[in-house]
């Protein structure tokens, strides 16, 4: 019976999002020279990596099982495995659309953050934010292309998600989950709004990311619950879990529905920025996104979507983009030992320096 009601609960959650009536490979590079096999499946990673067959596919290796011989009765062998599952085409970010905060503060006095909803502006934000996302995808030009979201649970942005989904068909969405961890920042429960702003006054002296609003949140502490959805969303990917039984579809798109600053959070766990470069961003405009697309190598990448211009106007530096143009190339796995930061943080380098002598930094 628990069974049962736990399946139903599960069924009216999806349809309460994705009504019945509602709208709603790459092939890899070859093997690099760099990646050198040796005995028994097993690559080194002396040099930068990538575990790659001949035919373009990434395979298991025999990693952390050398020292446990034992281990190799009880499974099948590195040839018999079958390469991971594909990573998904897009990761896409997508903050709410106008809520009744972001057009009158003081109703955060009133109405409790996770209760705040959409404006009649920001349904509409969210319906054509979907249609976008829809004509994106359509230019691929490939027929098995499916979505699946994840969500604050929020009210601005669960309304935010009811709204993308009109613009799919049911066989289009692969699915949906609702993640805390995506949340807003928190503020401090029911906000006054003249201490709210002498507080933020105060953020901007004290600095951004390490502000901690009295009873709420720093972006900081946002960073470390992003980090372990970030480690979630890996293994979901790694795993395969927005494929259905059998399936190896290279064109699943994920979407994230959050907020503004914890969107830029996310965008900064995963690529590594500094918190000097994470006080540089602008926020996302309501009902706006943000497209982390795979690039050539397999790795995601801003600059796959996005202009130049885009992203300086996002807030990147010359230094992020130069990263981004290396994600857009570079395989899973590797390295980046050309951080283009390194003299950012070592400043005793000299003209004479030879490219061979530099210290080896990773941007993984």
């Amino acid at each position: 019976m628990a069974m049962t009601q736990l399946c139903l609960s599960a069924s009216l959650c999806y349809n309460s999002c994705f009504p019945k009536n509602s709208n709603l490979s790459l092939t890899l590079p070859s093997a690099s020279p760099k990646c050198k096999p040796i005995e028994n499946g097993v690559f080194s990673f002396n040099t930068i990596q990538c575990s790659v067959s001949q035919n373009g596919t990434i395979e298991y290796s025999d990693n952390g099982l050398a020292s446990f011989p034992e281990k190799h009765l009880h499974r099948k062998s590195a040839t018999s495995l079958k390469s991971p599952p594909p990573r998904p085409r897009r990761i896409i970010l997508v903050r709410h659309g106008q809520s009744e905060g972001n057009v009158d503060e003081s109703a955060y006095t009133r109405i409790s953050d996770p209760k705040i909803g959409l404006t009649e502006k920001g349904l509409a934000d969210a319906e054509q934010c979907g249609r976008r996302i829809r004509e994106m995808i359509e230019r691929d030009k490939v027929h098995n292309w499916k979505v699946y979201f994840y969500v604050s649970p929020y009210r601005r942005t669960v309304q935010t998600l009811k709204g993308l989904g009109r613009a799919f068909e049911r066989s289009r969405i692969a699915g949906m989950r609702e993640e805390p961890r995506l949340r807003e920042q928190d503020f401090g429960n029911f906000q006054d709004r003249e201490k709210m702003r002498v507080e933020k006054a105060i953020r901007m002296r004290y600095g951004r990311f390490f502000y901690r609003f009295p009873n709420g949140e720093s972006a900081a502490d946002v960073y470390d619950r992003i980090t372990g959805f970030r480690e979630t969303l890996r293994a979901d990917i790694d795993i395969g879990r927005f494929q259905p039984p059998g399936e190896r579809n290279p064109n699943i798109n994920l979407v994230l529905v959050s907020h503004g600053l914890t969107l830029r959070v996310f965008l900064m766990r995963w690529y590594k920025w500094t918190v000097e470069q994470f006080e540089r961003l602008n926020n996302f405009g309501n009902g706006s996104m943000v497209v982390m697309e795979r690039g050539y190598g397999g790795r995601y990448s801003l600059f796959v979507h996005h202009t130049e211009e885009e992203l300086r106007q996002f807030g990147l530096t010359d230094e992020m983009l130069v990263d981004q143009e290396w994600q857009k190339y570079a395989k899973p796995g590797e390295l980046n030992y050309d951080c283009p930061m390194l003299n950012s943080f070592f400043t005793h380098f000299g003209d004479d320096d030879d490219d061979g002598d530099r210290a080896a930094v990773s941007t993984l």
